[in-house]
């Protein structure tokens, strides 16, 4: 079967229909409609055709969210070509890597994303139409039949945060990707919502919903970028009922009390947390502020996409630190290493949404088992009844003193105390020990604790070899380039701190 991933939704039905509304960061609005949005990526595919471009051919993507961004991705694909969105939150010289490694022929940028020096040679096309209309003369106006590529090939690639070692490009496929829509639509389509997306469209959980919400026909809002204050009046303004976000993002919301509690968030029907941890502590913020919102708690990789668990097939209620059971379209199993019971191991998932692999990486080895299961590398725990439960990254553990220390049970332990709003906790050297636990934490408005305390906190607790030695109290945290917890920083940060006070 051939089919484009561009094709996500019939133009011809209600044409008119407000498809996408663009914010800028002084919330002024552009509305595109459904038509003007097919337009857009029609006359991209055109354009990149009749200008010698070929199936196969990269073409980068170098810009905040924008309805014109999300256009230019439908047409490259419609092309019959591999859209790279990049992360422009990198350094210059790792923007450089992804756009050579990925072999990209053309790059689609905004007024505030250029293409970095010792690149200039590459050909590109700005996206705002504030300048001169750049995108406005590249386009070619005109109707388009798709590039019936077939379902094994490439449609897009999306580069992992490379927060250890390069970043990975990851092939997603036409069927696969189409596939992850047809499978959500059928749980939960968002005809009728109107979603908010301000997570950065590099990435999957950003890419993902906004090619569900144009194939359910809803009306989605756009950020640029996440700030708390916007994404506050944003919600309120355009009566917002669908929230997607990592976890720190509506953490770093509920921190501006005042604010949350002067704006009108009623019209919030579902927050969808995914891409990383969920705390108890965070989801019992969000049902005392936001009582209106059902929480989702959701797990999927960039490799594996968002459809990994659901519903219990007996209607049982899934419990709140859980993601679910097993989709039933997806296969899922638990490989124990040593340290593992019978109920807990890495995450292996089989479906038809895994990538195709990884681009040029034969020094990572196949992520794939020989049976067809994508090997996640997360540590999950499931119960009698089927539902599964986060434990940690098995990268992220290391051993105190012969014990295994996940991370995150310490941070979910720290944050059940009722000051703290959120806990990072990483490893440093130790002499004796050979890596202990450090925290660094940030508390709830208006409250206060010290360091001691909460020790003796984590020591009532927890086991003892997983209280932090060290904590520290930080106005907010560090996000990397995906809006998760900047992981890798805090870690540097507290082994300079240890050698400063030893």
């Amino acid at each position: 079967m051939f089919r484009n991933l561009g094709d996500l939704f019939d133009p011809s039905a209600d044409p008119e229909q407000i498809a996408l509304i663009g914010l800028d960061a002084a919330l002024r609005a552009r509305e595109f409609s459904y038509r003007h949005i097919d337009a857009i990526a029609n006359g991209v595919a055109r354009a990149l055709l009749s200008r010698g471009y070929t199936s196969g051919d990269r073409i980068a993507v170098l810009a905040a969210n924008s309805p014109r961004y999300v256009a230019v991705v439908l047409g490259i694909m419609r092309a019959g070509m591999v859209a790279v969105p990049v992360n422009f939150k990198f350094p210059a010289a790792l923007i450089r890597y992804v756009l050579q490694d990925s072999g990209a022929r053309l790059v689609f940028h905004d007024a505030d994303r250029r293409v970095p020096e010792g690149l200039l040679a590459l050909p590109s096309v700005e996206l705002d139409d504030a300048t001169g209309g750049e995108l406005d003369r590249f386009i070619q106006p005109g109707s388009f039949s798709s590039v019936q590529t077939a379902g094994g090939l490439a449609a897009m690639m999306l580069y992992t945060s490379g927060s250890t070692g390069k970043p990975k490009g990851v092939l997603l496929s036409h069927d696969g990707q189409l596939w992850i829509v047809q499978a959500r639509r059928a749980m939960a389509a968002l005809t009728k919502e109107r979603p908010l997306i301000a997570a950065p469209f590099y990435h999957m959980n950003a890419m993902a919903l906004v090619l569900l919400t144009l194939a359910s026909r809803a009306t989605t809002v756009l950020l640029p970028q996440f700030t708390a204050r916007t994404y506050l009046e944003a919600i309120e303004r355009y009566h917002c009922t669908w929230l997607t976000a990592v976890p720190p993002m509506i953490a770093m919301m509920l921190r501006e009390k005042p604010r949350v509690t002067q704006t009108d968030l009623s019209s919030v029907k579902v927050i969808r947390l995914g891409s990383a941890p969920v705390s108890a502590s965070l989801l019992a913020q969000i049902d005392r502020m936001l009582p209106n919102a059902r929480v989702i708690n959701v797990y999927g990789t960039t490799e594996s996409g968002p459809v990994v668990f659901g519903p219990h097939p007996m209607g049982l209620p899934t419990p709140p630190m859980s993601f679910g059971c097993a989709h039933p379209m997806v296969n899922l199993r638990l490989r124990q290493g040593a340290q593992d019971d019978a109920h807990q191991g890495v995450l292996e998932i089989k479906s038809p949404g895994l990538m195709l692999g990884y681009h040029r990486r034969p020094d990572l080895g196949s992520p794939f088992t020989d049976d067809g299961y994508y090997a996640t590398g997360d540590v999950f725990r499931r119960d009698d009844d089927g539902f599964y439960y986060f434990v940690g990254r098995r990268d992220d553990m290391f051993v105190s003193g012969g014990e295994n220390i996940f991370p995150g049970e310490v941070e979910k332990m720290l944050e059940q105390h009722p000051a703290v709003q959120q806990a990072c906790v990483v490893p440093v050297e130790d002499d004796v020990k050979g890596t202990k636990p450090v925290a660094y934490v940030t508390l709830r408005a208006g409250a206060s604790v010290d360091e001691q305390a909460l020790k003796t906190f984590a020591l009532e607790n927890a086991p003892p070899y997983q209280h932090p030695r060290r904590i520290w109290f930080v106005e907010a945290f560090s996000l990397a380039s995906t809006n998760k917890i900047d992981r890798n920083a805090l870690r540097l940060n507290a082994a300079a701190r240890v050698a400063a006070e030893s």
